[in-house]
């Protein structure tokens, strides 16, 4: 696989990201031969966009792909495509190739699935993703690598045009605890501006002042500017959702677990965001953590 351009690379799952990871990649001269989804019509969308096949079929893409990205929503869904005994990435004619995960999943069906592939002739990759849907089209996204060395080097060059950043974490699993921090740590930032800001409102101060303050002194962070304007504008069209933001907490959550620590900030915004879920709404933004915060929204008033 020295010339990856040659390559034939497949994507399972034809989401926002996903998606605009293939655009990239076929942006810049690389051979997408398959996709595949649950939503059907999505893939067939992208399928006809990129010049692929839309495999309904695991298996089939697997035998019609050197390299294959997977981009799904969580540990069940990761072990259904890895593992699933009707139909799955493993199920035939896997011999020598390389899958590259993506998803934001536990350290623990990594290295699960790194064996099962590696029992099927196959080698996985970790390439956890810590950016959004517009850099995964541009091709900067922050890569977090997990896996053996070797593979990462050989998967070096795709990897450079996906991303502006690539870190290697260690062996397969690795990726996935260090995502799991960013992610915890990105929510209690989001958690802590939502108190900040809806205090800041019931105290009838200007929340632009109180922003401007924000910005320049120690409450400053990466959240203030991505989550600041929709908090106050109550514009919570989702980048990343709130679930994922629940499900992301509880990653953490299970690794504290295991390593005896107590991380109460992360126990109290993980319960923000499944109240978020409870109350349906999930699939807002995670700046809706606000509607629990500011005096007089309706999920406030229960």
């Amino acid at each position: 696989m020295n010339n990856q351009k040659s390559a034939n690379i497949a994507f399972v799952g034809a989401g926002r990201m996903g998606a605009n990871m293939a655009r990239n990649l076929k942006d810049r001269g690389y051979n997408i031969t398959a996709i595949n989804d649950t939503d059907h019509s999505a893939a067939q969308e992208l399928a006809d966009e990129l010049g692929a096949k839309n495999c309904t079929s695991l298996s089939d893409l697997t035998s019609l792909a050197d390299i294959v990205f997977t981009v799904v929503s969580n540990d069940t869904a990761m072990r259904d495509i890895y593992l699933n005994k009707t139909d799955s990435l493993l199920s035939n004619n896997t011999a020598g190739t390389v899958f590259v995960n993506c998803a934001t999943v536990s350290d623990t069906v990594q290295k699960d699935i790194d064996k099962a592939a590696r029992l099927a002739g196959a080698e996985t990759l970790e390439a956890a993703m810590a950016s959004s849907i517009s850099q995964a089209r541009d091709g900067s996204l922050f890569l977090i690598i997990g896996g053996e060395e070797s593979t990462f080097l050989q998967l070096k060059p795709i990897l450079t045009e996906m991303s502006m950043n690539l870190t290697y974490t260690g062996e397969i699993g690795k990726a996935a605890q260090v995502k799991a921090l960013v992610n915890m740590v990105m929510n209690i930032n989001t958690a802590a501006l939502a108190e900040g800001l809806g205090l800041a409102d019931a105290l009838g101060l200007n929340l632009e002042m109180i922003r401007n303050v924000f910005a320049q002194t120690g409450a400053n962070s990466r959240v203030l500017e991505t989550d600041s304007d929709d908090m106050v504008d109550r514009d919570h069209e989702a980048w990343f959702t709130a679930e994922h933001a629940a499900k992301d907490s509880g990653l953490a959550q299970d690794l504290a677990h295991k390593t005896g620590l107590d991380l109460p900030l992360n126990d109290a915004t993980k319960a923000q965001y499944d109240k978020l879920v409870r109350e349906g709404k999930g699939e807002l933004d995670k700046s809706a953590i606000s509607e629990l915060t500011f005096k007089g929204r309706h999920l406030n008033n229960d």
